[in-house]
């Protein structure tokens, strides 16, 4: 059978927006599943979401708020808000779910794809990419073709050619052979493009075709959640303008 990968990222414990992301997954023919990191942090769902993720045995890498779970990290010079969810969320975990996060790796690489949460180049320190400078140390680092990663939670990528690098607005595309593309398949659960809806991406490595995919999901149901849980209420607010 001919593989067809999900890369999905910065799931946030968004479970209503991760729900209708694995419908579309089915629907769209998917074979293998890839995570970029951060399954935790903003939303109300944590166990929920990491129930899932793991239920689909694929790789994961860690993402920055995983690994702020996950460790013993001081968040006093931590946004309050950034720093009351993790702190949240510590609380919703079992000893095995905590340790199932602190043992994701920040780099790995399986069947000639190469995942990252933020960048290759020092990926424990969690940089962000928003453009072609940004992206050039990263690709020092990138041996594979391709490379999927997340964080920013905005769809993009980037291709580098001899003596250049190049940012490309996220668009359907056929990647020719010979170049290196590092990609950002954007956000399931907290989108920050200024499109509310649910982000990730399809590979075919046989037509060599990324499509990104964005799907509308019941924002309401996730805000209610973020609001019963007791966490800051800008969180509930982004999610329905996408910021």
């Amino acid at each position: 059978m001919d593989k067809k990968f999900a890369i999905l990222g910065d799931i946030h414990s968004n479970i209503d927006a991760l729900n209708v992301v694995l419908d579309d997954c089915r629907a769209q023919g998917v074979t293998d599943f890839l995570c970029t990191g951060d399954v935790v942090g903003y939303n109300a769902c944590p166990r929920e979401c990491l129930e899932i993720i793991r239920g689909l045995g694929c790789p994961v890498v860690m993402g920055n708020h995983d690994h702020y779970v996950s460790s013993e990290q001081n968040l006093a010079d931590f946004n309050p808000a950034a720093a009351a969810v993790i702190e949240w969320t510590r609380g919703q975990l079992t000893e095995d779910e905590m340790t199932y996060l602190a043992n994701l790796p920040f780099v790995k690489t399986t069947m000639g794809i190469t995942l990252v949460h933020s960048t290759m180049d020092n990926p424990e320190s969690f940089g962000y990419v928003f453009d072609h400078l940004q992206a050039e140390a990263h690709f020092s680092h990138q041996v594979t073709p391709l490379c999927f990663h997340g964080h920013t939670h905005c769809p993009m990528i980037y291709e580098k050619q001899i003596g250049a690098v190049y940012r490309i607005d996220a668009q359907d595309f056929k990647l020719p052979i010979g170049r290196k593309y590092f990609i950002n398949v954007g956000s399931v659960g907290q989108p920050r493009d200024g499109d509310p809806r649910a982000a990730y991406a399809l590979y075919n490595p046989k037509t060599r075709e990324v499509t990104f995919r964005r799907l509308e999901y019941d924002v309401a149901a996730a805000q209610e959640r973020i609001r019963l849980a007791g966490l800051p209420e800008r969180l509930a607010e982004r999610l329905e303008i996408g910021r």
